[in-house]
């Protein structure tokens, strides 16, 4: 299991960072990985940080994950060869310095800027033009400085984002559980339970979730660095990633872009909830209370488009069993489902 060692969260935290690495006994270079944006908001008050610690630092930019990114920020990391790598900025950033620091064997540290999914605190990493669009196992960070006045400045679709992502456990753990009792794949009870109850703090307290509630931020980034941690506990995305991501990427390969990876999950659990005959409505219904999409109108995706992700779902990874595995509909199967839940 990769656990990360120290989790700092609170008001004005980025100005811990160098007690951090002093405790953490790293010293000489960094690196650190941001986006334009991030390094704006985020990313130059580290580097003053920092050199006014002593210590030599280095920025590089970057703007999606790709393979090539990841590539570039490695070559960077070869030339500059830093004692640490410190991942400035939201999931896609974090991604990027995740993996080429895993590549390169150097600790990397996450701070995020905004709270759009679960990748600021797993040892997992998305990367576009890999073979397949779904999570490469890297590393997890050594710890996580989270500053709620840095994270409340972010646009509020990102937290949104982050609450369908947390949401999406529900039917994760149902897939993993499907898949334990059928196919008889490891389930990890520590892992699930965590997991979900993630997802149980965010549905109870959804009402705290809003613009300018500092205590509903703090809740939602825990959330989301126990939904990491699940992950490091079970060894894979399974905790965290069901038939409800097969969904999102499905999307991803049809209609894209539109909405963003946590929006689509949270569209996608209410449709996995509903094939589990399980409790979709209370998805659905706090998922409108957060204000997040519900509808594929919201999603900016065309109704047949819905339908044509939950074929192509199951057949994005056929090793990862889910409900779409087991169920196997048709076209007017799944359309019927779309409907029943008000998606299309």
């Amino acid at each position: 299991m990769q656990l990360p060692r120290e989790v700092i969260v609170g008001r004005g935290t980025i100005k811990r960072i160098p007690e951090l690495l002093q405790r953490l006994k790293i010293t000489g270079t960094a690196l650190i990985i941001a986006g334009k944006k991030s390094n704006q908001i985020a990313g130059e008050k580290v580097r003053d940080l920092l050199l006014q610690s002593g210590m030599s630092v280095d920025t590089f930019l970057v703007n999606k994950v790709t393979t090539r990114e990841v590539l570039m920020v490695e070559k960077q990391i070869k030339s500059w060869r830093p004692r640490v790598v410190i991942a400035v900025g939201g999931g896609t950033k974090i991604d990027a310095a995740k993996l080429s620091s895993s590549y390169q064997n150097i600790p990397f540290i996450s701070v995020p800027t905004t709270l759009s999914h679960d990748g600021i605190a797993s040892p997992l990493a998305s990367v576009k033009g890999a073979n397949k669009p779904f999570s490469i196992m890297a590393q997890a960070p050594l710890a996580i400085i989270a500053d709620i006045d840095i994270i409340a400045q972010s646009p509020w679709r990102y937290i949104i984002s982050g609450c369908g992502d947390v949401i999406a456990k529900y039917t994760a753990v149902k897939d993993w559980w499907l898949a334990h009792s059928e196919k008889e794949e490891y389930y990890g009870e520590y892992a699930a339970s965590l997991a979900l109850m993630s997802t149980k703090l965010v549905i109870e307290k959804s009402s705290l979730i809003k613009p300018g509630n500092h205590e509903g931020l703090r809740l939602l980034l825990e959330a989301l660095v126990s939904c990491g941690v699940a992950m490091s506990i079970a060894g894979s995305s399974r905790p965290c990633s069901g038939s409800e991501h097969l969904f999102s990427h499905a999307l991803d390969i049809i209609d894209c872009p539109h909405a963003m990876h946590g929006e689509q999950c949270g569209v996608g659990s209410i449709l996995a909830a509903y094939l589990h005959n399980a409790n979709w409505k209370q998805i659905k219904n706090t998922l409108k209370k957060i204000g997040a999409p519900t509808t594929a109108k919201e999603l900016g995706v065309r109704s047949k488009n819905i339908i044509k992700a939950l074929e192509m779902a199951p057949k994005i990874r056929p090793e990862r069993y889910t409900i779409l595995h087991k169920l196997d509909l048709d076209y007017q199967g799944y359309e019927k489902a779309a409907k029943t839940t008000g998606i299309i």
